[in-house]
């Protein structure tokens, strides 16, 4: 293995241990609103904008995933799915644009919304997680903690994620993303943000689905469409949670 490979997998490896170690109570607490909101019949939503929206996809509608998983889709900043791929970073700056996706979907009082945002600096995510709150929604927002300390807010009233959260993760993330340095590499390389927030909320609900099945809930997890009966299982399923799922006609 390459000398920086070894680096960049040490470094993922590395932040994964920090969060195990520093972050182990705000799981615990996130997970606790996680399985009440389902035990309470709530709807559970997630939202990212660009690379911040693989974390927000990665638990829904997955093998080993809970069903009630939603993913909140603002058009134009899911991904790298527009061109040109900046205009997605234009749009998270635009007012209005997030909570009328809210005001449109079919969130309500007393469900749950994951918003994750590396840097919590940008309108979008503060913006929505506000207007969440503020209609009665729990808001966990995930975001990096060193951002705010060393990077301005592009919100007009100057906050960022952390600020408008009732529970905040911490991703640990150094201000730039990049683990890595190379001679001949103008800027840092090598990003693990994706990796370890994904592992954060995957943690959640890891969590929640133990604390489920303890409290002898039984969780509504969809297997593999790749083993035998896998299909016929998640249909089943979707057809018994269809009031609480929104990625389904």
């Amino acid at each position: 293995m390459s000398d920086l490979a070894g680096q960049y997998l040490d470094a993922a490896v590395t932040h994964l241990q920090r969060i195990k170690e520093e972050e182990s109570a705000g799981i615990e607490a996130a997970a606790e609103t996680l399985a009440r909101t389902v035990r309470e019949g709530g709807r559970i939503f997630t939202f990212g904008a660009g690379h911040s929206s693989l974390p927000a996809q990665d638990v829904v509608y997955r093998a080993g995933g809970l069903v009630l998983m939603n993913l909140l889709t603002v058009p134009g900043v899911i991904g790298v799915d527009v061109v040109p791929a900046h205009l997605g970073s234009a749009l998270e700056r635009v007012p209005g644009l997030a909570t009328a996706t809210l005001d449109a979907g079919p969130a309500r009082a007393g469900d749950l919304l994951f918003v994750i945002s590396l840097s919590g600096r940008q309108v979008m995510p503060v913006e929505l997680a506000r207007h969440a709150r503020e209609r009665g929604l729990t808001v966990i927002g995930v975001t990096s903690l060193a951002y705010p300390a060393q990077v301005t807010s592009q919100h007009p009233d100057g906050l960022y994620l952390k600020d408008v959260c009732d529970l905040v993760l911490d991703s640990k993330i150094a201000v730039g993303d990049g683990e890595l340095t190379a001679e001949g590499a103008e800027t840092t390389f090598g990003p693990v943000s994706t990796i370890t927030t994904v592992a954060l909320m995957q943690a959640v609900v890891a969590v929640a689905v133990g604390k489920l099945a303890a409290a002898g809930v039984t969780p509504p997890l969809f297997r593999s469409g790749n083993v035998d009966g896998g299909l016929d299982w998640n249909a089943k399923l979707m057809a018994e949670h269809k009031d609480r799922i929104f990625y389904t006609f």
